[in-house]
């Protein structure tokens, strides 16, 4: 027998799995019912490969309960573990995301909803044990290999691991001693309860027994997804929803079909209303799980639907792949494809009904997943179109989210660009001098403050046939769109006075200074040079790759400004000083900080001095 000692951080987790969940503490059994069924799709899976891993007999649960001695022993005819996987899994916790799940369970501390969501996300579903046993015991046998070890915890400082002399067959038994304060557990009719309530479509028969009461089922074992949808209730689609898949609220999208034809598949697809806190895991995994006529094959195959579609969840189920293809054939497969865009088109389409049905409800679910939709917008061609019909975006004019048919319907005759401004918030951005010509002339700017605005903007380039224009960097000219029949006029001599003596003023901070007719109350703005970037733009560049200088900007001057108008008249070294005052003023306006915070306060102390 050897002792071991947890791990720092899977002590942790331990403690807060038996304090900061133990008023759930229904969830054991439903963690430990689908371990065991993971256990036996993983030994049916590898048996395609090496038969003689597969079970001679029936797969199936058998869950014991001693009412007297207060134990629950759960035994599976699973894949089992070897004395080094006890130590691997059980001893430490999932290696790749163990600070992830302590930063993301400490966040939920004060919301218990959301921290039960996080069991079982990291590979500890089986630390749910220790809600309800003061002590778990683990015997084990694993396919393939003669020896039989086992594991024991109180789940307070470590573990203790032994060999089994005793024939053991594979699979695996935990026995739970339950605590004081967890014996209602001990009663069979309330873990047949839980079993109906949690676990009934769990494909695996599983079976109970007490000394008083003789063996039997207490689940259908029929997958739910293989019934019909007229059979299935939407309270059976949300205990799915929530027992198989982990969450917590009610779904927003439910999907269940079946497929017939050159393709046979079934789905059962779930949108969530709230998203998982792992949602922008940079590896952007898919988390729907692949059947092979009912034979779990993985949760995370490459392919099955888009990453930009991650948050759905939920099953697939198909006939016309062969079970012994390999996990790289699968993701690869001409059939894969198809029922992916065939899902893929499925969800779309539901999105879009919901968005035309309330949009107050899809502009909650918006909030919650529409910077992930947007990735498609950027990366995927096929269905870029589509994503944009149900894409919301902020309109300046009607200070609420619109879709992007609402702008181009409610475009002029004169307009034939989709006019846009990027910023790091809605308040950065309303408060924009870049924004007042459009106003003045009652024009709508689309308010886009996600990082990834700028790049599907311009990777996109138009929506039905109307280009997207951003105010901060393209050019326009908004004397186009006015009904004005007054030419515009070219600039006077004094105009240009004032333009040439900025320039030389501000010297190599700009590009160039010019003169324009889209201010109304602001003095200057600062817009990209021929072929330059926005700041919003730069920033995200520059937030990537260190060594991004960005380019110069175009300062446009409001001729008509007051301030303007009376720097002529200033002396020579307040000509500077306004000049790189209303220079650096721009660039706040912008997001940006002073280029010279110290020059820009001696400035602002010049110019009070002087007033």
């Amino acid at each position: 027998m050897q002792t071991h000692k947890f791990e720092a951080d899977t002590g942790k987790i331990l403690n807060i799995v038996i304090n900061s969940l133990y008023s759930d503490s229904d969830i054991f059994l439903r963690e430990l019912l689908s371990n065991a069924s993971d256990a036996i799709h993983k030994r049916k899976f590898m048996g395609l490969s090496q038969p003689k891993l597969l079970n001679s007999s029936d797969d199936e649960i058998f869950v014991e309960v001693d009412e007297k001695a207060k134990t629950i022993k759960i035994t599976d005819t699973g894949i089992g573990l070897s004395a080094d996987d006890l130590t691997e899994t059980l001893g430490t916790i999932a290696r790749s995301g163990t600070s992830s799940f302590l930063n993301s369970i400490e966040e939920a501390s004060d919301n218990k909803d959301a921290a039960k969501t996080l069991i079982g996300k990291f590979g500890v579903g089986f630390y749910s044990a220790f809600i309800v046993a003061e002590k778990v015991s683990v015997t084990t046998r694993k396919a393939g290999e003669a020896d039989t070890s086992s594991w024991e915890s109180d789940g307070q400082s470590g573990y203790t691991l032994s060999k089994v002399e005793e024939e053991h067959e594979v699979g695996t038994s935990i026995k739970l001693f339950l605590r004081k304060d967890a014996k209602k557990y001990a009663d069979l009719s309330k873990i047949k309860s839980l079993i109906r309530k949690y676990s009934d479509h769990i494909s695996v028969p599983i079976f109970v027994q007490s000394k008083d009461v003789e063996r039997e089922q207490a689940n259908s074992a029929q997958a739910l997804w293989s019934k019909l949808p007229s059979e299935i209730t939407t309270e059976e689609y949300t205990d799915f929803y929530k027992s198989s898949l982990g969450f917590f609220d009610d779904p927003y999208i439910t999907l269940h079909n079946k497929t017939e034809g050159s393709i046979d598949f079934t789905n059962l697809l779930f949108v969530p209303k709230t998203a998982p806190f792992d949602l922008f895991e940079p590896e952007r995994k898919t988390k729907v799980s692949l059947y092979i006529n009912r034979v779990f094959i993985s949760s995370d195959v490459a392919g099955v639907v888009p990453t930009w579609l991650r948050f759905v969840k939920g099953i697939l189920d198909t006939t016309s792949l062969d079970l012994n293809v390999s996990r790289e054939m699968v993701q690869d497969s001409p059939v894969i494809k198809k029922i992916s865009r065939s899902v893929t088109k499925r969800i779309l389409s539901q999105l879009k009904k919901k968005l035309k049905k309330d949009d107050l409800e899809y502009d909650a679910f918006w909030d919650q997943f529409g910077k992930v939709l947007k990735e498609g917008l950027y990366e995927d061609f096929e269905y870029r179109e589509k994503i944009a019909e149900i894409t919301r975006v902020y309109s300046f004019k009607h200070d609420k989210l619109i879709s992007l048919d609402t702008y181009v319907e409610e475009m002029s005759e004169r307009q034939d660009r989709l006019f846009y401004l990027t910023a790091d918030s809605l308040k950065q951005a309303k408060s924009s001098p870049h924004l007042e010509g459009f106003k003045a002339k009652n024009l709508d700017v689309l308010l886009m403050t996600d990082h990834i605005d700028a790049f599907w903007m311009s990777q996109m380039g138009s929506y039905k046939e109307k280009s997207f224009l951003s105010i901060s960097r393209d050019k326009y000219d908004l004397a186009e769109l006015s009904d004005d029949t007054i030419e515009p006029k070219a600039d006077s001599e004094e105009t240009n006075v004032v333009l040439a003596l900025i320039k030389d003023c501000l010297g190599e901070l700009v590009e160039d200074v010019i003169s324009t007719s889209s201010l109304v109350e602001s003095p200057v703005r600062l817009v990209a040079g021929e072929g330059g970037l926005d700041y919003n733009l730069e920033r995200i560049l520059k937030a990537q790759n260190s060594d991004f200088e960005g380019s110069k900007k175009l300062l446009e001057v409001n001729c008509d400004h007051a301030l303007i108008q009376k720097l002529p008249s200033l002396t020579a070294n307040l000509q500077k000083s306004l000049s790189r005052v209303l220079f650096e003023q721009a660039r706040v306006l912008d997001g940006e900080m002073p280029s010279d915070p110290q020059q820009f306060s001696k400035d602002l102390i010049a110019m009070g001095e002087a007033i």
